[in-house]
């Protein structure tokens, strides 16, 4: 299967002009990355960005963009899953339990019929999306267990010019530095690129990394409660992408399944302090 070129260089550049900005701004506040910080970005850039970010450019050429942010929906699913398991215990109630279940039957329907039938491009294509959701869950779990933990300034820097360094070299790996050259870009796509380079990467990847210092992961990945509707009404009005009957289904499961995930969570967050407030 061929590699669409580029892809994973414009996210690498994206996210190393996005990185420099945040490490200027941090270190014109006095701080300092240490060995230790870099050790963390560098796992964290390889879950966020080589991982989380890389299969989801990849996968762009494959899927529909809306599809794809239906199986990113289940994000919150994963955290609590990743979380679980490196916490060693399992928390469970009916919300949560009802909600993990409906969001893998979501996705299980995603990865169904739709994607095998459209060919095996369509089916790789969903399987790194959702690669990528777990992969970017971990790094959530990570980030907060992290060395970089307790300063997002920082931590979005660090992490944005590892991952940006990773994606290049893997681009580099890929054959994507054969033919390219800065010319062929267009006015559009410099536009397009510095857009999400001021608000796909600083603003809200800062913005994301100070919810995580501050809130429970699963509560954070609620912002996929509007994305994938979003996303699959843009897809159908602009780009002309199909809604089937398979796909709103999926929807409709993921969305209730990310609600009762942080309900279910929010309970036994609720619990939780209600026993630290009795032992006190």
């Amino acid at each position: 299967m061929p590699w669409k070129p580029f892809h994973l260089y414009t996210a690498g550049l994206r996210h190393l002009v996005a990185g420099t900005i945040l490490l200027i701004w941090a270190m014109a506040k006095g701080l300092r990355p240490t060995a230790k910080h870099l050790r963390a970005s560098v796992v964290i850039g390889i879950f966020f960005f080589l991982i989380g970010h890389g299969t989801l450019h990849w996968a762009e050429t494959r899927v529909p963009s809306g599809f794809a942010s239906l199986i990113i929906a289940s994000e919150p699913i994963w955290v609590y899953l990743m979380a679980s398991l490196a916490e060693r215990k399992w928390r469970m109630n009916f919300p949560l339990a009802s909600g993990v279940a409906l969001g893998l039957a979501g996705v299980a329907i995603l990865l169904g019929r739709d994607a095998i039938s459209s060919g095996s491009g369509m089916f790789l294509g969903a399987l790194a999306v959702l690669i990528g959701a777990i992969g970017w869950s971990v790094g959530i779990i990570y980030s907060r267990r992290s060395h970089l933990s307790g300063n997002p300034l920082l931590l979005s820097a660090l992490s944005l010019l590892s991952g940006s360094l990773l994606l290049l070299a893997t681009g580099t790996v890929a054959g994507e530095a054969r033919g390219f050259s800065f010319s062929q870009v267009t006015p559009r796509s410099w536009f397009a690129l510095a857009y999400l380079i001021v608000f796909g990467s600083v603003i809200a990847f800062t913005a994301y990394n100070w919810l995580m210092e501050h809130y429970p992961p699963t509560f954070v990945a609620t912002h996929t409660y509007i994305n994938p509707v979003v996303a699959v009404f843009l897809g159908w009005w602009l780009a002309g992408e199909k809604v089937t009957v398979n796909v709103a289904i999926a929807a409709g499961l993921v969305i209730v399944a990310v609600f009762l995930v942080d309900r279910g969570m929010a309970r036994i967050e609720a619990g939780r302090l209600n026993v630290e407030t009795s032992e006190r």
